[in-house]
């Protein structure tokens, strides 16, 4: 067994974003070919901590250097008082031949990154181009996305930013001129003046029931809905939507699904992000429909960003092996 930490996971990833983001792309193409097998995501839930949760995603995804594995995330909203991030993770690679894990990784940044990468794929299909974005949300997701889009997108020269906690905002704003030093970084003093700012928007918080509309959008806005429950249903169904996944994004009481709850079908879906970057189909945004990208967050994601950092790991000599952790040959 490999054991890989965070330390050596943030190593690999550094400075790697547009490679990264090819990375997704390989993996939602596999998808979108059939290459891949994606079960529903486990939820697991506590009765009295409605906001926690943690969550399984086994994977596999096929093709010339195909890979298997799982990632069980938790989320802990409460973590961020007490200074902790909000999400850790770990992941296990699969051997092919045995079904014996053979690496086990430190899953959290690879998650955030896969998550980032995806958004920022998303919007360089769905937008000409992005000089500015407004960031609803200031946590990790949305510092990632930042960094990818600046990757995706180097004329990126503006950031605004909302979040409900004052004193977040302003420590998130230091961090966003970090990441894109050239930006300009301003923090809005209300959430639809970030959601109106510019026609790129990134949505990321920790919202469990829809509470946003796109009535202060830019004309031909696209709309990165990470987080997937800030949308009201009618926003949802006055959009052009783009998806990872159909049936994985409509469920777990997300914003498309209680869409689809609704109008008791999906017809207001017109395409996944697969079907755009095979070139089957194209969305734009108009000026009165915004596009809302809406990713559940498929596993094959992760996969292929554990594989990327396990291939680094093993031929720079990283991480921990440890050959006794699993039992020998049987006598």
């Amino acid at each position: 067994m490999l054991i890989i930490g965070h330390a050596v996971v943030r190593d690999i990833l550094t400075g790697r974003e547009r490679e990264l983001i090819e990375e997704v792309r390989a993996a939602y193409l596999a998808h979108h070919a059939g290459a891949t097998v994606v079960p529903h995501s486990l939820f697991l839930r506590f009765p009295d901590r409605p906001r926690d949760r943690i969550i399984a995603l086994p994977a596999y995804l096929g093709g010339a250097n195909p890979a298997a594995g799982i990632k069980w995330i938790a989320s802990f909203p409460g973590n961020l008082a007490a200074g902790l991030p909000r999400a850790s993770a770990a992941m296990i690679l699969n051997s092919l031949d045995t079904g014996r894990p053979e690496a086990l990784i430190e899953g959290s940044l690879i998650s955030a990154k896969r998550t980032a990468a995806s958004a920022a794929l998303a919007a360089t299909l769905l937008a000409d181009a992005a000089t500015g974005v407004g960031l609803v949300g200031c946590g990790v997701i949305n510092l990632e996305i930042l960094r990818f889009l600046a990757a995706a997108f180097p004329g990126m020269s503006e950031v605004v930013l909302y979040d409900t906690d004052a004193a977040r905002v302003e420590a998130f704003a230091t961090q966003c001129s970090a990441v894109v030093p050239a930006a300009k970084v301003a923090v809005a003093a209300e959430r639809d003046e970030a959601v109106g700012r510019y026609p790129l928007v990134s949505i990321a918080t920790t919202a469990a029931t829809p509470h946003l509309t796109l009535d202060a959008a830019a004309p031909g806005a696209v709309v990165l809905h990470v987080s997937l429950r800030d949308l009201t249903p009618a926003t949802i169904l006055g959009s052009r939507n783009v998806v990872d996944d159909a049936d994985h994004v409509c469920r777990e009481a997300t914003s498309l699904h209680l869409a689809e709850q609704e109008t008791g079908g999906r017809a207001f879906i017109d395409a996944s992000i697969g079907e755009l970057i095979a070139g089957t189909t194209k969305v734009r945004p108009a000026p009165d429909r915004p596009v809302v990208f809406s990713p559940f967050g498929l596993g094959v994601l992760d996969i292929a960003l554990a594989r990327f950092v396990r291939a680094a790991a093993e031929e720079h000599g990283l991480g921990l092996s440890t050959p006794d952790f699993l039992p020998g040959p049987t006598a």
